[in-house]
């Protein structure tokens, strides 16, 4: 490196403030060198000062390195000697730059997108976060590339500080923009005129390229592939923090910093045919946009909050295919059981538990089931989250009075054999439902309770005789979602004696979470169902009758062989498919 590359490197370094000043604490990713110096040593020497290697090890590495001219570094970790991550600590130590754990660090969103993901590749730097003084932190595997640094500051019209990250990390991250980049297709939306608070247009109004619009196109996509559910902007001190829900869990996703968070709830709101002038009410709306040629359906709630407006997003993937029953997770003879239930002529299946436990799902596979193309099947749904041919689907709009139940009403008269009704809602809702079972009619719903045998007292509490009930419902599933290991990086759990004969887990192994590049760090990737089927048989028709208890109803599903929720929780620990902690985490508050 030559004298004067280092002294545009040292003047780039020193021009900003202190790196104390950046990293107030140890946890969010960013790890200071002990020593500035424009002077900066060998690296063999950084190598062995930070204890990573010995002296002799790292001797014949040069040698190898001066042999092959090659860098040392690189050679080092060819040798296992150093990972990619302790190479970028060695690099940013030598030179008396950060070094960012990119894994942990809290990107934030609008340094990302002050560049392009094409100039991010070409120069193989990605601006994740500011300093306080507003100098752009500017992650590199080469932190020492001066003309990297003098063109992005000229882009960006900000001072640089570079900071170094590992290879591997930046390459995963370059990839990962590089997808968001090139997955928005096409907005299926207008583009009404957008006004600043003062009643003037904004410059980039009119621009694709804009960092506001691209910044909320990056998070959404980012969502998207993620296989995030929900994405949540909650404004906390000024900052907006983005969230996504993957899995069922909020995992923090970026930071929007307070210059432009204002310009992102507004650009959402009018994407989503808002009032962008009023903050003091909530708000709701929906957009659509198309992504690797899959239609998503985006609702969108605002909430005036106390540090600012909130955003929910709820993300509705169209281009989901739909499951068939035998993929959803069911243990087999829950699985006879509910298919033994759709294939019947009239009743009322209903599938319970709470919001986002994956219902709708298990009602789309008994719909594409029962959907043979001799069956007229009507659903009515808030909203229709998936198309399927063959059938009629209705969504219901509020606002111009069609409500489950006049819907539902409507459906009756349209001769329908089978009727899917999103949710049962209210007593009328219920009512039209429990008559359409008993009319001749096959109708699936869902329901809000905490287990099967709950659901049939949740019918009457509403309003509906218990006599109706009784003869109406021929099987009740409750569910829930539980993350599934991940299979890269899952490892064998110690579990004493005791513990094993508590979960009743017997002798073989049991995995528990490790966390992975492939995971996020999270040792789970993606999720399954768990079940329990109870068909209504004559020994619980008597009790339905007599209003008994939960448990008296349970206590005959038990006799006449009905798993639970937890059974088959732990059923899919045994089989390596989820963790003891998962299971506890999802199902323990409810037994």
């Amino acid at each position: 490196m030559t004298d004067s590359a280092l002294a545009t490197l040292a003047a780039s370094t020193t021009a900003a403030t202190p790196v104390d000043a950046v990293v107030e604490h140890a946890d969010n990713g960013i790890h200071h060198a002990s020593g500035r110096s424009q002077s900066p040593r060998m690296i063999g020497e950084v190598v062995v000062e930070m204890g990573f290697a010995d002296q002799a090890t790292v001797d014949h590495a040069i040698e190898i390195a001066r042999a092959q001219g090659r860098p040392s570094g690189m050679v080092l970790v060819e040798q296992g000697v150093l990972t990619h991550e302790q190479l970028a600590r060695v690099v940013g130590e030598r030179f008396g730059v950060d070094y960012v754990d990119l894994a942990v660090f809290d990107l934030d969103m609008g340094a990302i997108n002050l560049i392009t993901a094409h100039a991010a590749r070409r120069f193989q730097a990605v601006p994740i976060g500011f300093a306080p003084d507003g100098a752009l932190l500017l992650a590199m595997g080469d932190p020492t590339n001066v003309l990297t640094i003098d063109d992005v500051a000229m882009m960006t019209g900000r001072r640089i500080r570079p900071v170094a990250a590992s290879v591997e990390e930046l390459g995963l991250l370059l990839a990962r923009l590089a997808r968001m980049d090139e997955s928005i297709d096409d907005l299926v939306e207008d583009e009404p005129e957008v006004l600043e608070d003062d009643g003037t247009e904004p410059e980039d109004s009119g621009d694709p390229d804009a960092p506001v619009i691209r910044l909320v196109h990056s998070i959404i996509a980012q969502a998207v592939e993620q296989g995030a559910s929900d994405i949540h902007l909650n404004p906390e001190e000024g900052d907006t923090r983005v969230m996504y829900r993957i899995d069922g869990v909020l995992v923090p996703a970026a930071t929007v910093k307070r210059r432009m968070a204002l310009g992102v709830v507004s650009r959402i709101k009018i994407m989503a045919d808002m009032d962008i002038s009023e903050r003091r009410v909530p708000q709701d709306g929906r957009f659509a946009l198309t992504l690797e040629g899959r239609r998503v359906d985006i609702r969108v709630v605002t909430l005036p909050l106390v540090g600012g407006e909130g955003v929910m997003l709820r993300i509705l993937d169209r281009g989901a295919a739909i499951e068939d029953l035998g993929s959803l997770g069911m243990p087999p003879i829950a699985l006879e059981r509910f298919i033994h239930a759709i294939e019947k002529p009239s009743g009322a299946v209903l599938v319970t538990g709470p919001t986002g436990s994956g219902k709708s799902t298990t009602l789309y596979a008994a719909l594409h089931k029962v959907n043979d193309g001799k069956k007229s099947v009507l659903t009515i749904e808030d909203p229709v989250e998936q198309r399927i041919a063959g059938v009629k689907q209705m969504q219901i709009a509020p606002k111009a009075g069609v409500t489950f139940d006049v819907g539902l009403r409507s459906m009756l008269r349209a001769d329908p054999d089978v009727i899917m009704v999103g949710e049962i809602r209210d007593r009328e809702t219920a009512r039209i439902t429990v008559e359409a079972a008993l009319s001749g009619h096959l109708v699936l719903s869902t329901l809000h309770t905490r287990d099967a045998s709950k659901t049939l007292g949740r019918l009457i509490d509403m309003g509906i005789e218990p006599f109706l009930v009784s003869s109406a419902v021929d099987c009740v599933v409750a569910q829930r979602l539980v993350r599934i290991l991940c299979p890269h990086c899952k490892r064998p759990q110690r579990l004493s004696k005791a513990v094993r004969a508590e979960y009743d887990l017997g002798e073989g192994t049991i995995y528990e979470p490790v966390g992975c590049s492939r995971c996020s760090g999270t040792g789970y990737r993606g999720r399954v169902g768990v079940y329990e089927v109870m068909s209504i048989s004559d020994d619980m028709r008597p009790l339905i009758l007599e209003r008994a208890a939960p448990q008296a109803i349970a206590a005959v599903a038990a006799r006449e062989g009905m798993g639970t929720l937890r059974d088959d929780g732990l059923e899919k620990v045994r089989e390596g498919i989820t963790s003891i902690a998962e299971v506890e985490r999802i199902i323990g508050s409810i037994v």
